[in-house]
């Protein structure tokens, strides 16, 4: 019981002083960050929580088909032609993303891009098909008319 009581004695002097370095530490830290936290829940959180919309895109709705509009209805048809270019504007998009993920996987894989890159590489190749299943009769300057 004796020898316990010496261990104790013999650790607690140097845990003392890292005991009094953690507290100046801590000390410091809340010096530092106190004034940043309060700065931030009180001022920076309530601004943020008032403006809850964000608006990272254009929100489009969608219309009705060339083929379900009017003959007389201009208005409608402009609508039509105008989202089908969006339309394809969009799948064009999603095609060439697809080509740089294929294109990235490969490079970052390297020999093992076989069967490590199948997925993308599935993506990409059916991709293209339902572009052109979908475009390739058109003209390119010409819209949904």
């Amino acid at each position: 019981m004796g020898h316990e009581e010496e261990e104790h004695h013999s650790a607690s002097p140097q845990n003392s002083g890292n005991f009094k370095f953690q507290n100046v530490a801590m000390a410091l830290f809340k010096v530092f960050d106190g004034p940043v936290t309060y700065v931030r829940e009180k001022v920076v959180l309530p601004i943020q929580s008032r403006n809850q919309t964000k608006y990272y895109h254009r929100h489009f709705n969608r219309v009705p088909t060339v083929d379900q509009c009017d003959e007389e209805d201009p208005v409608c048809i402009y609508e039509a032609d105008q989202q089908f270019h969006r339309d394809r504007m969009v799948d064009s998009d999603i095609v060439r993303i697809l080509r740089q993920r294929k294109i990235e996987c490969y490079a970052w894989e390297g020999p093992d891009k076989k069967y490590k890159c199948q997925q993308i590489d599935e993506d990409y190749n059916q991709a293209p098909v339902n572009w052109f299943i979908k475009y390739s009769d058109m003209r390119s300057g010409k819209g949904a008319l």
